[in-house]
């Protein structure tokens, strides 16, 4: 009964026998004829998923997906539609149970672990968010790329969905780069502006942020003060205090008018990793939230009411899709403002009462080293999650333990994908360290070394390739030839050219999947890629 329950579960039950016909007998035994479906027959997957996300169309799409256009490669996906997705993020959802009295953010401070976790309601977060759009039209134009270069706190991720709302384009730059690096980033992604913090607070000491920003571009920076109300900075001239930039939106209207915009628009610009040469310029679409919103529905069976944490930063694709994830499932995001390394961030966890929690395999290493979770209750929790590096399989069942044997959900993407193609499921048997498959509506064949496809029930190991058809990938870099870099000199499978995406996969005798590495063999640090296009998601 409770594989019934899981979101994939439900739907399974709700529309099996009517799409898999008698073949359909339970969500556990007729899985993979269902993800089989999901590949083969897009739009009905999609109309379903969206049914269960809260995205509220201005103008609905004509179709859910228009193959007839054959230069895009993956087809055009709701050709026509028009939405803001930042608004469909801050709306009640009846369906969802979300009110405006609904929690939003529930989050702590470093060092406060004695005090109560802090919360803010859906109209909070909200009425916040207006205020900050309402600022910004004061400055800005509508389409101008502003960045962010901060820890993701409540603030940040306050100004990441005020300047979808109000038209603009986030730029994400992890808060870990150099002087020189967020140069680099606020040039290729032509920012006019960068909002950042005056110190980041972690494991207890200051590290200067402000400085570093300021030496790495001239241009307009807002400064958010780390702790309390004050700056413990000094603005240079034309750059502006928090306060100061709120203080623009006094006098106008409390309520705002979201930008709604085609399906296809920009709204936030990633990047890979960049270490050799100039990184990728990746940009966001409205499409691409909805995508890794609907990847955590259904493989992380995120629910309304559940609270998800999975600490990382807006300059990292994880970042993004922790935001829209929760907001568009109606579930609660939980904040750490400070070291995810300490103990404070575990007592963290039982706090906030986490239902769901995302982690990289080497934050697991060092809260079991320093045993980090002893005396605390982590049972809340219902299911875990890993990316970013390859998992070691004691870690794993130590946390396991931790959460009286929770499954662990591995994943594995890129930033151009939005997603994970290849992912653990609740509806599958898990080995610690290993994917149970491609991820819902994801098709892959995995290539020998003259680049034809290995039968899909056969052990093997070679480069993936993805199938075209992927809702919510990209068709475009902003600063390099996307063709060249994910399609030419893919093969040709059943009349269509894969996709690109660079890693070799071993599938094992018992049909999982294990990533062994880059096809341009790399390295992979701390879940951070050295020399590589994006693979594992970078956290």
């Amino acid at each position: 009964t409770d594989c019934k329950q899981t979101n994939l579960g439900r739907v399974m039950e709700e529309n099996g026998p009517k799409l898999l016909g008698a073949s359909y007998k339970d969500p556990i035994s007729s899985f993979g004829l269902f993800h089989e479906f999901s590949v083969q027959n897009q739009e009905v997957y999609w109309k379903l998923v969206l049914k269960e996300l809260s995205i509220k169309f201005v103008r609905e799409p004509k179709t859910i997906l228009d193959a007839s256009d054959k230069s895009m490669k993956g087809g055009s996906w709701f050709p026509g539609a028009v939405l803001n997705i930042a608004e469909c993020c801050l709306l009640p959802w009846p369906s969802q149970n979300r009110t405006d009295d609904s929690m939003a953010i529930v989050w702590r401070d470093e060092g406060f672990g004695d005090y109560p976790v802090n919360r803010m309601s859906l109209k909070e977060l909200r009425t916040q968010v207006m205020t900050v759009a309402n600022a910004l039209d004061t400055m800005f134009r509508k389409g101008d790329r502003i960045a962010i270069d901060m820890p993701m706190t409540c603030n940040a991720v306050i100004v990441y969905l005020a300047i979808i709302l109000g038209g603009f384009v986030v730029v994400g730059i992890a808060d870990s780069f150099a002087p020189q690096e967020i140069g680099n980033r606020m040039r290729v992604a032509k920012a006019k502006a960068i909002f950042t913090q005056d110190f980041i607070i972690r494991g207890g000491k200051k590290f200067p942020l402000y400085s570093r920003v300021m030496e790495g571009t001239s241009a307009k920076t807002i400064v958010i003060p780390a702790t309390g109300d004050s700056l413990g900075v000094t603005p240079r001239n034309g750059d502006m205090s928090w306060k100061d930039f709120l203080s623009r939106a006094a006098g106008r209207s409390s309520m705002y008018s979201p930008v709604y915009q085609s399906a296809d628009a920009l709204i936030n610009i990633l990047f890979s990793s960049g270490t050799t040469g100039e990184p990728k310029v990746i940009p966001w679409t409205q499409l691409c939230p909805i995508r890794c919103a609907a990847d955590t529905w259904a493989h992380l069976d995120l629910r309304p009411k559940d609270v998800d944490l999975w600490p990382t930063n807006l300059g990292w694709v994880m970042g993004p899709i922790q935001i829209f994830s929760c907001f568009l499932n109606g579930a609660t995001l939980a904040l750490y403002h400070g070291s995810p390394l300490g103990r404070g961030f575990c007592k963290f966890v039982q706090d906030a009462r986490v239902s769901v929690l995302g982690s990289v395999p080497s934050l697991v290493k060092s809260w079991k080293a320093g045993n980090l979770t002893k005396g605390l209750d982590w049972t809340k929790i219902r299911v875990l999650a890993t990316t970013g590096e390859a998992s070691d399989i004691d870690d794993n069942l130590w946390l396991s333990s931790r959460t009286c044997y929770k499954p662990i959900v591995e994943c594995c993407g890129g930033t151009e994908l939005a997603s994970s193609y290849i992912q653990g499921r609740l509806l599958q048997p898990q080995a610690f360290g290993a994917f149970s498959g491609p991820s819902m509506s994801t098709g892959f064949v995995i290539l020998d070394e003259q680049g034809n496809p290995y039968p899909d029930d056969l052990p093997c190991s070679g480069e993936v390739g993805l199938f075209p058809l992927y809702f919510g990938a990209t068709n475009r870099l902003l600063n390099a030839d996307h063709d060249k870099v994910y399609f030419d000199g893919m093969p040709i499978y059943r009349g269509r050219q894969l996709r690109r995406h660079g890693d070799i996969i071993q599938r094992t005798v018992g049909g999982y999947y294990i990533v062994q590495g880059r096809a341009d063999d790399t390295m992979n640090l701390g879940g951070i890629k050295v020399e590589a296009p994006p693979s594992l998601f970078s956290v």
